[in-house]
């Protein structure tokens, strides 16, 4: 039996699913793992069965592993797991933050009266 590791990428069916996330077994079934709704997605989850359910066959991120009970915790959210387990590239954060928005807002408010006041 292979051990795994954290970052490797593993084929896994789901089993379950739960609101707090999805159970699965690997394709040996050596392991069993939970893909925690946190590690869904970067966007709000309102619904694993949106993303997974039972039967389901994805490819999952190992977060961490414990190989004395062969149970694994598992991410989704930084790989494409429908296709081929593929690392996703994220766009980096601006360095700007909230600023174009601080400094502009009340531009665009007043750009916006305009154009409906003007349409009057």
């Amino acid at each position: 039996m292979e051990k795994l590791k954290k970052n490797d990428v593993v084929k896994v069916t789901v089993t379950g699913v739960q609101k707090y996330g999805a159970f699965v077994n690997t394709e040996d079934d050596n392991y069993d793992g939970l893909i925690h709704i946190s590690e869904i997605s970067y966007g709000y989850v309102k619904n694993v069965n949106d993303y997974l359910k039972v039967g389901d066959t994805v490819f999952a991120e190992v977060v961490d592993v414990n190989n004395d009970d062969n149970q694994l915790k598992l991410s989704i959210k930084d790989i494409d797991y429908k296709h081929d387990g593929t690392k996703l590239k994220r766009m980096a954060e601006t360095k700007n933050g909230f600023n174009p928005l601080k400094d502009n807002l009340e531009i665009w408010i007043n750009q916006k009266i305009k154009e409906i006041t003007d349409k009057m």
